[in-house]
């Protein structure tokens, strides 16, 4: 089922996948990373000008990793303002997503986190650098594949 956001991408010929609704009934679509800033920027000419949130997760281990925004329309008078979630998938290795700092500043901590917990690479970011580990740190500890240094399975401790 196909939603007003991802029937107007439709008619105006912009790729996208509809990924139907959530349990709040909120229309989730899929954009792919080469096609997201440009959709991005029309979004927020659109009236989604307001970033709600930015979060980052591992698909499966070795598999996608996924960054999903969730938008908003803010506007006067609006009790319930329309919102939308998009997922952006990036392969594991090398993922690289475009930022979207430029279109709602509020993406700047979000995304750095992503990059810090997951590696996905943020183009165009202005201050993509580790947020919460150290700049020496090794690896993205929120990847399902991550094995955390000098740990040691229970059965090797003597």
């Amino acid at each position: 089922m196909q939603g007003n956001l991802s029937s107007w991408l439709v008619k105006h010929g912009l790729v996208h996948r509809s990924l139907g609704f959530d349990y709040q009934g909120i229309e989730t679509l899929q954009i792919k990373p080469e096609e997201w800033h440009s959709i991005a920027v029309i979004l927020y000419v659109y009236g989604y000008n307001y970033l709600r949130s930015q979060c980052a997760y591992d698909v499966a281990p070795g598999g996608l990793l996924a960054s999903v925004y969730h938008l908003t329309r803010i506007e006067y008078g609006i009790d319930q303002p329309e919102e939308v979630c998009i997922k952006v998938f990036a392969a594991r290795i090398n993922p690289k997503i475009p930022s979207v700092f430029w279109v709602w500043k509020s993406a700047d901590f979000p995304e750095r986190e992503s990059y810090d917990m997951l590696g996905i690479s943020y183009d165009n970011h202005p201050r993509l650098k580790r947020i919460l580990m150290p700049e020496s740190w090794v690896g993205w500890p929120l990847r399902k594949d991550y094995i955390a240094p000098n740990f040691y399975e229970i059965q090797d401790a003597h």
